[in-house]
């Protein structure tokens, strides 16, 4: 986490996040959490490793007792740095000691854990060979929500990170697309989105003419031409914190179906969000987003879910799809971004982030969702 960023949150945030999460672990049925390097451990006590490597670090989580961060002696002055630390007590080892024993001392040897995604087999075989009565589960299955629902801090980051990618979107609109190719127009997003505060850009797709009816198209070499749509999403971390955000525009001037075909996926997001609101379901803003473009006879080329959770990471729970009920709850925030995708001829995708207020949502993206004309 940048310093910006760690400033905005004191000991004490940190402190309620580990608590609360201790809580919810033990409401969800878990002896404790076991948080690797990454995201969780980012927002739980603001240390990010200097590097991960084959080290054990591991934040250690049990209702009715302290936070505990399992972390390498060489690494323990920069832990103790984090903003989150005082709230804490640090547990270091020492190369040619057993970090896993050590961290086993502080568990319940026949407990069930949530533990991060993203943590190393290595570190997980190497506890239950410490713990052989012990078993575990993903983070994100036994708490999907841990993160989703963002204080009133966290949304200030999050409108200023919204308020960056638009500001990139503004200046973007007026680079020359014609003649040159994707990679250049990418390295522009790029460019941009870090001059207006980013300090992580994790994707700049920029997809002209046929590569646009690929949603998750990489930009490449090729030479956009005047006639091509071109579908532009971009976003990574301002402070700590993601943008996310995609508009569709037109080299020169659109056809008649060109012109259709977007006004009807800007139909669908506008559809999308005013579907959000407290008590809703994720699955009803899906619904009501690919309501319209199925009704407009484009059904089978929406070919995607509608949302997305970000937070910390710029994709996360809760997701917009059919099948989730999970109820939206004032604070979460989300992408809402329905497309159509032509095989062989274009695509366009129009995406706002979003944040479930206490009577509706608000949109965190606020650049016109009109086709837009460059050149």
């Amino acid at each position: 986490m940048t310093g910006s960023t760690a400033a905005s949150f004191t000991a004490d945030d940190y402190r309620a996040r580990m608590e609360r999460a201790a809580r919810t672990a033990a409401a969800a049925g878990l002896a404790g959490l076991l948080v690797a390097p990454g995201p969780d451990l980012v927002w739980l006590t603001g240390y990010t490793p200097p590097a991960v490597t084959e080290r054990l670090t591991l934040l250690v989580l049990a209702a009715g007792q302290d936070p505990v961060l399992v972390v390498p002696a060489l690494e323990a002055p920069d832990a103790q740095k984090a903003a989150g630390a005082p709230a804490l007590a640090l547990r270091d080892w020492t190369d040619g000691k057993d970090p896993y024993a050590a961290t086993a001392a502080l568990l319940d040897a026949s407990g069930r854990f949530g533990i991060s995604d993203n943590a190393w087999a290595l570190h997980l075989l190497a506890l239950q060979r410490a713990m052989p009565g012990s078993s575990y589960t993903s983070l994100t299955e036994a708490l999907p929500m841990l993160r989703a629902v963002k204080d009133a801090a966290e949304l200030e980051l999050m409108t200023a990170a919204g308020a960056a990618a638009d500001a990139t979107f503004e200046e973007i609109r007026n680079v020359p697309f014609a003649g040159r190719r994707e990679s250049q127009v990418a390295a522009d997003l790029d460019r941009l989105l870090r001059r207006h505060g980013h300090e992580q850009v994790d994707f700049t797709i920029v997809a002209s003419g046929p590569n646009g009816a690929n949603p998750h198209h990489e930009a490449g070499d090729r030479v956009i031409e005047r006639g091509d749509m071109v579908v532009l999403d971009f976003g990574g971390l301002k402070d700590g914190y993601g943008s996310d955000t995609s508009r569709t525009v037109h080299v020169g001037e659109p056809t008649d179906e060109e012109r259709r075909v977007h006004d009807i996926v800007r139909e669908a997001q506008e559809a999308g969000f005013r579907a959000v609101r407290p008590g809703a379901a994720c699955q009803d803003v899906d619904r009501a987003a690919r309501a319209v473009i199925a009704g407009a006879g484009y059904g089978e080329y929406f070919i995607h879910r509608t949302g997305h959770g970000i937070g910390v990471t710029t994709h996360e729970p809760p997701y917009m799809i059919e099948g989730e009920e999970r109820p939206l709850v004032p604070g979460m925030c989300f992408s809402v971004e329905p497309g159509i995708y032509l095989p062989g001829r274009f695509g366009v995708r129009i995406e706002d982030i979003v944040t479930v207020t206490e009577d509706g949502g608000r949109r965190l993206n606020t650049t016109s969702r009109e086709l837009v004309i460059v050149e």
